[in-house]
């Protein structure tokens, strides 16, 4: 027996546009019921059959609660994997990524915290705009190519804004 597909298990429709609230409430009704505590003195069998729905359980969530990760399983849902190392042939979002990484090295480099702050809330706006963008086209056979490459963007964006939230971090020390 396969995975069952990450939507079916929380019973939504494959969708990028997702209540989040609504997804992590029914997370924790579901880990509740599968829960490998649970099955503390069952079988060995129905021990490792919780530890699989458990782990499946939370690999569905991660996926479900991510945009990046959820656009590369809608993607892959419709039409095959999609390549993690590919060649990228977005010249304007190569060059918009040299300027974000110059920007997040001056605030490093300045130790400006007020400055960071205001390239995290400019970088969650970028997120946003490519979300929706993202959501308008996955769907659409004829615009697969534009939301692969919306989904490499918000990869990108996605590791950049955990990179701006450990300068964050390093500065609040």
């Amino acid at each position: 027996m396969g995975t069952p597909c990450h939507f079916a298990l929380f019973e939504l429709q494959p969708n990028f546009r997702l209540d989040l609230e609504q997804l992590a409430t029914r997370y924790r009704e579901l880990a509740r019921g599968v829960h490998p505590d649970r099955f503390a003195d069952a079988s060995e069998r129905e021990q490792r059959l919780a530890l699989e729905k458990s782990a499946s359980l939370n690999e569905a969530y991660q996926t479900l609660k991510n945009p990046p990760k959820r656009a590369r399983y809608l993607l892959a849902m419709n039409g095959g994997e999609v390549p993690i190392e590919v060649t990228v042939h977005d010249p304007d979002f190569l060059m918009q990524q040299m300027q974000w990484r110059e920007e997040l090295e001056d605030l490093q480099d300045e130790a400006d915290v007020a400055g960071v702050a205001v390239f995290k809330r400019r970088l969650k706006t970028a997120q946003d705009e490519l979300n929706e963008s993202f959501a308008a086209c996955w769907n659409d056979a004829a615009q697969r190519e534009q939301a692969e490459r919306l989904m490499r963007r918000m990869q990108f964006l996605d590791k950049l804004t955990y990179e701006v939230r450990q300068l964050e971090e390093r500065l609040d020390d």
